[in-house]
């Protein structure tokens, strides 16, 4: 499956996956991160219900802090 992750194209074996399975494939799960799926803002409580699909685009922000 190729996914757009940021700007970059991706490529993730198998054909079905979530935004959860995702974040944890890319080291994120657990953090904060807002989620964009084809321009629509996914709340963090469907990222374990909702499927991603080839071709699919993502933009993930993380939360820094610091002063």
């Amino acid at each position: 499956m190729q996914i757009t992750v940021n700007g970059e194209k991706r490529v993730f074996p198998g054909s079905v996956m979530r935004i959860d399975q995702l974040l944890e494939a890319l080291d994120l799960a657990g953090q904060a991160v807002a989620v964009e799926l084809n321009e629509a803002v996914v709340p963090k409580k469907q990222h374990a219900e909702t499927a991603l699909s080839d071709g699919d685009v993502l933009e993930l922000v993380t939360l820094v802090g610091g002063g």
